[in-house]
């Protein structure tokens, strides 16, 4: 599975990570996960707001930090 993580680096997009990797990892998982931090990236994808989750090319989450639970259904 391959996450990615789409933001400048704000806290938002820094618990945004801390939040998947928790997720990922209570599910167990196997994940990659990929911080997208260039702004011509992050528009591809079709995100105006950040932080954005993807999950395996989906975006999954839009502007906000979703629970570690919600993550975990995003995620399975």
């Amino acid at each position: 599975m391959k996450i990615q993580i789409l933001g400048t680096g704000c806290p938002k997009c820094k618990k945004l990570a801390e939040n998947t990797e928790a997720a990922a990892g209570a599910l167990g998982v196997e994940y990659t996960i990929e911080k997208v931090t260039d702004i011509n990236e992050i528009t591809n994808f079709g995100v105006i707001m950040t932080p954005a989750l993807v999950v395996d090319g989906e975006v999954k989450c839009v502007g906000k930090v979703p629970s570690t639970d919600e993550i975990k259904k995003f995620l399975s």
